[in-house]
């Protein structure tokens, strides 16, 4: 009898994790599909992956308008949107794992904000000094690192880091940030200010394959370094306290997360402004499903926060065609809710 508990408990978190993935796969799959055939010029599903083996061989005619939609706009912003949905989600799942709470978030904590702000910095210094097109993104990254560490002293008390001064944390970093964006939006010049525009409210449409050629990389090396964090993750659930017992350095892992978040939010920020509540909503998701354990946590985040992401894209790109609704105040309207819906639940527990 008492074997067969555990057996069922096994068989079911098993079943629920299939649907997971599943149900990940398919949101990802259905979206990329709809992004690619969907908008002002609509594309046959049968003719896609003919013209994009066409376009790998080097034999597609460069002429015809099918081709130069889906290899000059459509690919490029699916990518995009699949490698920052990805790193949003995952930024998501190890903030609410170092702070060991579900409504932590990158851009609820500031992070994103200074992320804004550096990239602001940098997009004015560029213009005036010429700077490289990664130069946006260094300052981006420095900014965010800035915020996340401001944001954690602030929240830090003797007993821990706790919700209500992490979240007002937050709160005033956002604001500062904002306040400080507002005076570089009367301060810049013409093609500054169209630039700093498109940062605050977020969209997919500057993708292009130089773009991409620097923004995948970084995302894709921040994933891979941050996927081994599930162990001491899942430990640090257990409280900080018996975490060290059982060998986890907390100031080395808090410099990881913290680094890596700051480095990524930095390099998805620039390359796409704000889009903001994906890294709230898809670790939510997954733990609806799976539980908090973070060696499945963190993959399936980036997965659904790729999803939800390139879904999202879609859905700003049609609903009011031929206009193109801002992406980020789409993804902080539909998240908004969720936002206040765990707020609640967090208050009655």
């Amino acid at each position: 009898m008492n074997q067969a508990i555990p057996d069922r408990a096994t068989q079911i978190v098993s079943r629920r994790s299939s649907i997971l993935w599943l149900g990940a796969g398919g949101l990802l799959a259905v979206a990329s599909v709809a992004g690619l055939v969907l908008g002002p010029i609509r594309i046959p599903v049968a003719a896609v992956p003919g013209i994009a083996w066409n376009a790998l061989a080097g034999t597609a005619e460069t002429s015809d308008l099918h081709h130069q939609v889906l290899a000059q706009l459509r690919f490029p912003r699916l990518l995009l949107g699949m490698v920052v949905g990805g790193a949003l989600g995952l930024c998501g799942a190890l903030t609410q794992g170092w702070f060991r709470n579900p409504l932590a978030d990158p851009g609820l904590l500031g992070i994103s904000s200074g992320a804004a702000l550096g990239t602001a910095v940098g997009l004015i210094a560029g213009h005036a000094l010429n700077l490289p097109d990664w130069g946006p993104g260094a300052f981006a990254m420095g900014f965010g690192l800035l915020a996340s560490a401001l944001v954690h002293g602030l929240g830090a008390s003797g007993r821990g880091t706790g919700v209500t001064r992490l979240i007002l944390a937050g709160i005033a970093v956002n604001a500062l940030a904002g306040s400080a964006m507002g005076l570089l939006l009367t301060l810049a010049d013409d093609a500054a200010l169209r630039d700093l525009t498109f940062w605050t409210l977020g969209s997919l449409g500057g993708a292009t394959w130089p773009l991409l050629g620097w923004v995948a990389p970084c995302l894709l090396v921040g994933m891979v370094l941050a996927m081994p964090l599930w162990r001491p993750l899942d430990a640090l659930l257990l409280g900080e306290a018996t975490a060290a017992h059982l060998g986890v350095d907390l100031l080395a892992l808090r410099r990881r997360v913290v680094v890596l978040v700051s480095a990524m939010m930095g390099v998805a920020v620039c390359a796409t402004g704000l889009i903001g509540f994906v890294g709230l909503a898809a670790p939510h998701l997954v733990r609806l499903l799976a539980g908090p354990r973070h060696r499945v946590l963190l993959p399936a985040a980036t997965l659904v926060g790729a999803g939800l992401t390139v879904g999202a894209d879609v859905i700003a790109r049609t609903a009011a065609a031929p206009l193109e609704l801002p992406l980020g105040a789409l993804t902080t309207l539909l998240g908004g809710p969720l936002f206040l819906h765990l707020l609640r639940r967090e208050g009655e527990r």
